[in-house]
């Protein structure tokens, strides 16, 4: 608690240890054990590789010194950053967040490989997926486990829901990129969205950049700077559009979907533009839209907001304040060690119940957390 909030960290991140792929995956799936091939000056994930082959796509050598420079300023000004979830805990203790829900790092880039087998995708997806189960049991109040899912096998997607399902975890996680040419709204995912709203599972829709998936800006640049500001928007953007036009949103009205780490800016101009579209060429998808885009949003999806975003007051405006969350991004790009201070400082235009709504009732609702 700070400042007398309780707060929830609606996305927060682990960096996974190399190990945990040996450590996790099934003996017949160890020849493709994930390796690193860095020296002790580069940034631990350069050359992240799967027999030979790098699992991302395309970041610069000037990018990993870089982010090996920040490294080293983070683990001298904390001394604890680590793969461990105690190092996790102190994190959050620092933050003065009391509940984290974890999404990955290094399975960003593995569970995202548009090349990879089936078979392969679900043995990774499972490893990463007992591993994280081990992870938060070191503290299961604080530590929350959000499960990834893979998109590569539609037909075993709903097994992997059930098991984490099992363990009482109530949110899965899904990259919006196309996988192997399918949309979200894919007829082979019905199945799949049917067991979530069954056993009352909320979907994160989460991206990461420079995975080896077809990602908006990829295939026109080539940097960071100009693949990160398109990539996360733009894919969430694309991803509500599938999951709406193809009636998915429809016909699952109890299903809740959370947009993860790309701020909020984006919303108002896009459910202003389906709308206008709707009430132009609502004939075309009169099946499966049934009522205006951004009614759909307002009814059971969720956006993170970021505290440096200069109209906050003006999408609380548009959308209200019941489909907001507050997400850190620790340890990645987004996330700075005053970003918990950053967000508290928004009571001086937030009142008290919007905060608290923001910080503690939406992430709960969202992520059944009193449930």
């Amino acid at each position: 608690m700070l400042n007398n909030h309780k707060i929830i960290d609606a996305d927060c991140h682990v960096t996974e240890p190399i190990e945990l792929w040996e450590q996790y995956l099934e003996p017949e799936f160890q020849p493709f054990v994930p390796s690193i091939n860095a020296t002790e000056d580069e940034h631990p994930l350069k050359n992240l590789t799967i027999q030979g082959q790098i699992v991302y796509d395309r970041i610069s050598d000037q990018l990993w010194v870089e982010g090996a420079r920040l490294s080293e300023i983070e683990l001298e000004k904390y001394g604890d950053l680590g793969t461990d979830p105690e190092s996790q805990v102190k994190a959050m203790q620092r933050m003065g967040t009391d509940v984290a829900f974890l999404y990955p790092t290094v399975g960003l880039w593995v569970l995202a490989m548009d090349a990879m087998s089936s078979e392969l995708s679900d043995a990774y997806t499972r490893a990463y997926n007992n591993w994280l189960h081990d992870f938060c049991s070191f503290d299961s109040e604080k530590l929350r486990g959000v499960a990834a899912i893979s998109l590569h096998s539609p037909e075993t997607m709903a097994l992997e829901l059930q098991r984490i399902a099992d363990w009482g975890w109530k949110t899965v996680f899904l990259r919006p990129n196309p996988v192997h040419g399918r949309l979200l709204n894919d007829p082979s995912y019905e199945p799949f969205w049917g067991e979530c709203a069954r056993l009352g599972v909320s979907v994160s829709i989460h991206e990461g950049s420079h995975s080896q998936l077809p990602t908006i800006g990829s295939d026109r640049f080539s940097t960071r700077f100009a693949r990160h500001a398109c990539s996360h928007p733009m894919e969430l953007m694309t991803a509500f559009l599938a999951l709406l036009e193809g009636g998915v949103l429809e016909r699952h009205s109890s299903l809740k979907f959370a947009f993860l780490e790309a701020g909020c800016g984006w919303l108002p101009y896009w459910m202003w533009r389906l709308d206008e579209e709707y009430e132009q060429l609502r004939w075309e998808v009169a099946e499966t839209v049934k009522m205006k885009p951004s009614d759909y949003f307002r009814r059971q999806c969720y956006v993170s907001i970021e505290p440096s975003e200069p109209y906050l007051k003006n999408i609380l405006d548009f959308i209200g304040s019941e489909n907001l969350l507050f997400g850190s991004d620790y340890p990645h790009i987004d996330y700075n060690p005053d970003i918990v201070g950053e967000m508290l400082a928004l009571e001086d235009f937030l009142s008290n119940a919007t905060m608290k709504k923001i910080l503690w009732e939406n992430p709960s609702n969202y992520y059944s957390l009193c449930k």
